[in-house]
């Protein structure tokens, strides 16, 4: 017993050594590929840089209280805490209150600071479906006490987000609970139905919203609108096409001066590519393969089903969107709003993704071997 305890701590020290390395890897390159945009608009080069550094404080504080709080009290308030969620995302949805940035009603303005509330559904939805799978998983042949109110919990989320809209997150998440209600042997039957039903409504989905086509469009042939729609995707692949091997070296990329846009944030990928080079992009996808390797290990150690299926499904989360972001920042995928997880710049995602790895230190801390 006392080697599997052993091999639990070992993953879990791995899988934080790997944060480390990817958040510093982001803290370097917020600086570099913002610091021209910041002294332009702002006057300080190292005005995001120095906003993520702050961010660090809260999100080291997340990480503790999630490290300590006592399990039972997690689960107990899980439905709680997820509805709270929910209703912090609908503020988004009320004029001075919900912040529009790029078309998108995802943002808070609280206090001067803006916030993504759907960084803290995540946490807090996945909180609650570990709880609920952990509950109800004796009873997965049951459509109406277990499959019809996951799929509630998920469409009410998913109705939400798409409102906003956030269509790249509600699909991540969709994936991901899916993903989960697999591993949790639900009827087979159950899943394929809901595949089929999932795939014409996604289709519509898609053809309703113009944008939402251009973006299939654009990303069948950026060319078609070179100074439009396909300016961000044909500046990235010039980004990365010009690291050649070993990059241009830090801090001495051209795109960053003016030509691609969100450069430290969703697009941070093609700056790292264009300034360390194919070596320094295999180690970033290398880092996300092993986070993703450890921490499907780790969760498979954990005894609690509770403990298991939520470590599942923030390590599914985690690596499905920064595997989305790499794609969509190679041309492998239409474009999509997805930062890098732990690199890219943005507040509200590091708290939520430090309060998320805060959990699973709670987890294996607890683990009775």
């Amino acid at each position: 017993m006392e080697v599997v305890e052993n091999k639990l701590k070992s993953d879990f020290r791995f899988l934080m050594s790997i944060v480390g390395f990817l958040i510093l890897i982001g803290l370097i390159f917020i600086y570099s590929s913002s610091s021209v945009f910041a002294l332009e608009k702002f006057g300080v080069a190292s005005y995001f840089l120095r906003k993520q550094l702050f961010f660090l404080i809260p999100s080291i504080v997340g990480f503790i209280i999630f490290a300590i709080i006592p399990i039972s009290f997690l689960k107990k308030y899980s439905p709680i805490f997820f509805v709270l969620a929910l209703i912090f995302n609908l503020l988004t949805f009320i004029p001075f209150v919900g912040l529009k940035i790029h078309g998108s009603s995802r943002w808070l303005s609280i206090f001067g600071f803006s916030m993504q509330p759907s960084e803290i559904l995540k946490l807090f939805l996945f909180i609650y479906v570990g709880f609920f799978l952990e509950k109800k998983h004796r009873k997965v042949a049951s459509f109406i006490h277990s499959y019809l109110p996951f799929l509630t919990v998920l469409g009410i989320t998913f109705f939400i987000l798409l409102k906003q809209p956030d269509f790249g997150t509600a699909v991540t998440i969709f994936i991901t609970a899916f993903f989960l209600l697999f591993v949790a042997e639900f009827k087979l039957f159950y899943l394929f139905a809901t595949i089929i039903v999932t795939i014409p409504v996604g289709i519509f989905l898609i053809v309703s919203k113009a944008y939402r086509l251009h973006r299939i469009l654009i990303f069948m042939d950026p060319w078609i609108d070179p100074q439009g729609r396909g300016f961000q995707i044909i500046q990235s692949l010039i980004a990365i096409g010009s690291g050649h091997l070993w990059g241009v070296g830090i801090s001495n990329s051209s795109q960053k001066f003016f030509y691609l846009p969100m450069q430290h944030t969703d697009f941070i990928f093609p700056i790292i590519a264009e300034e360390t080079g194919f070596v320094g992009s295999f180690l970033i996808v290398a880092l996300y393969f092993l986070f993703c390797y450890f921490g499907l290990r780790l969760a498979l150690r954990l005894e609690s089903s509770f403990a298991f299926f939520t470590t599942l499904g923030f390590i599914i989360l985690i690596s499905l969107q920064a595997a989305i972001n790499l794609m969509v920042t190679t041309g492998l995928l239409p474009t999509k709003g997805f930062g890098l997880p732990f690199i890219s710049y943005g507040g509200s995602a590091l708290l939520s993704l430090f309060c998320m790895m805060g959990l699973i230190a709670n987890f294996v801390r607890r683990q009775k071997v």
